[in-house]
């Protein structure tokens, strides 16, 4: 009995190595994002050297840079999530905690420091989400203004917020 159970207990140890589907598919999933992001700021540069026409470029220039860094920070955040998963659930990252110039955000020591880091990034995608419709966003009513406060109200809000619990955990 005992054999049987050191067998089943290696197999389940064995069997977090399925983790790597999901770093290696999230990794992929970031660098296509962060190629898309490129391609998303560059195209409108390239359309207005072939064009000359400014009032193409500063409206276009404008949206496609908002939309770059949505994609950035959602590149971001899989390849946070990759890292994090990784870390977790198959081995330490050695050559980043040798490395004096890699940053600490990337480490993760627990389930609840990935949640974390990754409902940051989430944020930040909100606030991009947020700046790209209220600048798309025709004011009509006094009332809109209104919202649109309440809005950056709620974004100054969940900034203080995440600020202070990240300098509570520091403690």
């Amino acid at each position: 009995m005992k054999k049987i159970e050191l067998i089943f207990e290696a197999f389940l140890w064995k069997s977090r190595l399925l983790v790597l589907l999901a770093v290696l598919s999230s990794l992929v999933g970031s660098f296509a994002l962060f190629l898309a992001g490129l391609v998303e700021v560059f195209l409108p540069l390239v359309k207005f050297f072939k064009t000359l026409n400014y009032d193409l470029l500063s409206k276009k220039l404008v949206a496609s840079a908002i939309a770059s860094i949505d994609m950035f920070l959602i590149a971001t955040f899989l390849l946070i999530f990759s890292l994090g998963l990784y870390e977790l659930f198959i081995s330490k990252i050695d050559v980043a905690e040798r490395d004096p110039r890699s940053s600490k955000v990337l480490f993760i020591t627990n389930l609840e420091d990935l949640k974390t880091k990754l409902g940051r990034v989430v944020i930040m995608v909100l606030i991009v989400t947020f700046f790209k419709e209220a600048t798309d966003m025709e004011y009509n009513e006094p009332v809109d203004i209104l919202f649109l406060s309440l809005g950056a109200l709620g974004i100054a809000l969940a900034l203080y917020f995440t600020h202070k619990e990240a300098h509570n955990h520091e403690s």
